[in-house]
């Protein structure tokens, strides 16, 4: 079975921004976006998805990788 890598932390760096502006400017806790950053979690809404793609001008697919497992 696949999973979803998070590239979070890697479009933060691109875009220069921290973990507690981009928390200011999504409304999402620092402790969630940190378990999204290090790959924690299960699910994420698309709310937040959308929220965090509009704050750092770029799309889902920016964020979220699919790899095959062997």
């Amino acid at each position: 079975m696949g999973k979803i890598i998070v590239r979070l932390d890697r479009v933060m760096a691109d875009r220069k921004i921290g973990l507690n502006e981009l928390s200011d400017q999504v409304g999402v806790s620092n402790v969630n976006l940190s378990k999204l950053k290090n790959g924690h979690i299960s699910a994420i809404r698309f709310s937040t998805l959308i929220a965090i793609c509009e704050a750092l001008h770029c799309q889902p697919g920016d964020l979220l990788e699919f790899s095959e497992e062997n």
